[in-house]
């Protein structure tokens, strides 16, 4: 992955924001791939939907968060869990390479994805050689 296109900020903990509530916060694991023409993050975010994902991009720094509530079935109650209900949230800061207004964001089965493409000046091209 290029240097300049996607940085990721310090995992130990989230971004530093004051909380209404006393939920934990967790950082979600991500997965960053390249190609020639853009950056795609793949973002962990179990039990998360459209309506409970946020993406904000301040000048560089992109943040991602999300909101999970657990749904029990009704008429049933939580007899033993393993995991815990709270928010997920995780800071990037982009390079210039990245063409912030066309940046696209989708979430499926718990996993947000972000297309990041490059600028057209970023992206490699061939210059054909001619004789001369």
């Amino acid at each position: 992955m290029s240097s300049t296109a996607l940085t990721k900020k310090n995992a130990d903990a989230p971004a530093k924001t004051e909380r209404a509530t006393e939920t934990p916060v967790f950082i979600p694991a991500v997965d960053i791939l390249e190609s020639e023409t853009d950056v795609v993050l793949l973002a962990d975010m179990a039990g998360v939907d459209e309506t409970s994902v946020t993406v904000d991009l301040e000048g560089s720094e992109l943040t991602i968060k999300g909101r999970f509530q657990p749904r029990k079935p009704e008429g049933y109650s939580l007899a033993y869990g393993e995991y815990e209900s709270g928010d997920y949230e995780r800071t990037f800061t982009l390079g210039e390479t990245i063409d912030r207004a066309k940046i696209k964001a989708t979430v499926s089965n718990g996993v947000l994805r972000l297309t990041l493409p490059k600028a057209k000046e970023a992206q490699p091209r061939r210059i054909a050689v001619k004789a001369g």
